[in-house]
């Protein structure tokens, strides 16, 4: 995608990216443009990050004083959220700049004394002890090495504590769509993030959808090409028709849903 014009780079360095986009957004509103589609008008983002909380509701209860990892936390949104929920969490980003919104914020919402951020490398991931939930909302369809992509999901794993869960929400359409990847983001097919989390000893508890409306994935790879007055009136106007159809059935038509969330367990139950 773009940033308000400006097509995704031709190279692709995870650490400058991510830095760079926190800078331009991170501190504006609620960081939600640093976070969810980049350079998109506010009402836009807005609409993604209330699919993405509906999607995730039903993981993200906790009981007082759970340990939660939450990777690619960005801003620390759902960080904060779990915070206020009495879990005691550790967020880490490849950006300063998201850290330091992420601290700021939780000092702001008086959760400071239950969140750790840290800046750190998923693929590289170096933290002691583990977590009753490890949490990753878009995460891995940025990681666009294989190699990579395998080190983070394993690090993931080894810090996920025995009977705790793992939730991912990604870009994970049943067939094989890529007419919305780019250098930064590949939205892989479900049977490859399937394959790869059982290579990684993980066991498959739930699956449920997040946005089936198919509206946005066919406008999108033709906004930059549009004038803006125009293309921010057709945003407009596919949110206006999905929102409320991802709202009542996102859940549950997972076939046809963009976005999933996957709910792991160590296979076994870690034992």
């Amino acid at each position: 995608m773009s940033v308000r014009g400006i097509p995704a780079p031709s190279l692709y360095s995870p650490q400058l990216y991510w830095e760079d986009r926190a800078q331009r957004f991170a501190g504006e509103g609620d960081g939600l443009a640093a976070v969810c589609a980049y350079g998109m008008p506010e009402f836009y983002n807005r609409a993604i990050h209330l699919e993405q909380r509906l999607a995730l509701e039903p993981w993200l209860k906790v009981v007082r004083g759970a340990r939660v990892l939450d990777v690619g936390c960005g801003v620390g949104r759902w960080s904060r959220l779990l915070a206020t929920r009495g879990a005691v969490v550790t967020g880490i980003d490849l950006s300063p700049t998201m850290i330091a919104q992420a601290q700021r914020r939780a000092a702001t919402e008086g959760v400071a004394d239950r969140c750790r951020f840290e800046v750190q490398d998923l693929s590289n991931l170096n933290l002691r002890g583990q977590f009753d939930r490890v949490l990753g909302v878009t995460v891995l369809q940025h990681i666009l090495d294989p190699a990579a992509l395998r080190r983070a999901l394993l690090a993931m794993t080894a810090h996920l504590a025995p009977g705790g869960r793992m939730i991912l929400l990604e870009a994970a359409p049943a067939a094989a769509v890529n007419r919305c990847d780019s250098t930064v983001f590949k939205a892989r097919r479900r049977d490859v993030y399937l394959d790869l989390v059982h290579s990684c000893d993980l066991e498959l508890r739930a699956l449920t959808g997040v946005d089936p409306a198919p509206f946005r994935t066919q406008l999108l790879p033709y906004v930059r090409r549009l004038p803006r007055s125009l293309s921010w009136s057709l945003l407009g106007l596919v949110t206006a028709l999905s929102l409320p159809l991802d709202a009542l059935c996102g859940r549950w038509a997972v076939k046809r849903s963009w976005h999933v969330v996957f709910v792991l367990e160590h296979r076994g139950g870690g034992r």
